[in-house]
């Protein structure tokens, strides 16, 4: 005997959706999560993030837009709201590492030379020259994944294009899970997501996103690989 059940959700209790796998809307339905301005998320056959259904904005600000292009134009506080972003992600870098180091894991050499990293943010004058010193805390933090994880992962160094092995992989897919929650966070503020302060706005990509994902992408993003690497609930033979 084939049974089914269907469980109702109400529209106000969904903040997002994501589309995992291959289906079929029609407009009855995209009218309806536009109605209660739900951001649907795509990702492809080897979950890459494809592209997202973004309802029409309901709360529109111009004025809070034309300050957003101001402190874009002018450089002195672009580059100041940069800074407050990558201090924001190497702390929760040191947060991690500090984490594991407490509990028998001995990153205290990573720790001191991010820590070191850390004091140069403040001077940097220029983006190129921050995104330079976040480049190299990034290189410390990876090389102590070696230290934190316990599995044999041989993680060096970051590859996204594509990534080159399991770790490179699971970063690719949970960093474009929180591009996507940001994305939809975003969508709820009166923030224009293209226009961004670290990473330079380009074509067909919200940039605000990309900035606001790398505070994020350590507490959560690298938290949860850690979490699934250690319990051994993802492997490479899994």
């Amino acid at each position: 005997m084939q049974c089914s059940y269907k469980n109702y959700i109400r529209g106000e209790r969904i903040s997002d959706i994501y589309v995992m796998s291959e289906m079929s809307f029609n407009t009855v339905f995209l009218n309806y999560v536009a109605q209660y301005q739900i951001p649907i998320h795509f990702f492809n056959y080897y979950n890459f993030y494809t592209g997202s259904f973004y309802p029409k904005d309901g709360n529109p600000a111009g004025q809070l837009l034309v300050r957003q292009v101001e402190h874009y134009s002018d450089y002195e506080k672009r580059l100041n709201i940069a800074v407050k972003i990558i201090q924001a992600a190497a702390d929760n870098i040191y947060r991690n590492l500090r984490y594991y180091n407490s509990r028998d894991k001995d990153v205290s050499e990573y720790m001191n030379d991010i820590n070191s990293l850390r004091t140069k943010l403040c001077s940097a004058n220029s983006i190129e020259e921050l995104m330079g010193i976040e480049g190299n805390i990034r290189k410390r933090y990876y090389a102590a994944w070696n230290v934190i994880v316990n599995q044999n992962i041989e993680f060096d160094k970051r590859v996204m294009h594509p990534p080159d092995n399991m770790i490179n992989s699971l970063i690719s897919f949970v960093n474009s899970l929180v591009y996507t929650k940001i994305l939809s966070e975003i969508y709820h503020t009166q923030l224009n997501p293209t226009i961004s302060y670290l990473h330079e706005p380009g074509v067909r990509r919200y940039s605000l996103c990309l900035d606001l994902s790398e505070v994020f992408k350590p507490l959560i993003g690298d938290r949860l690989i850690f979490s699934l690497l250690n319990r051994k609930q993802i492997t490479e033979d899994s």
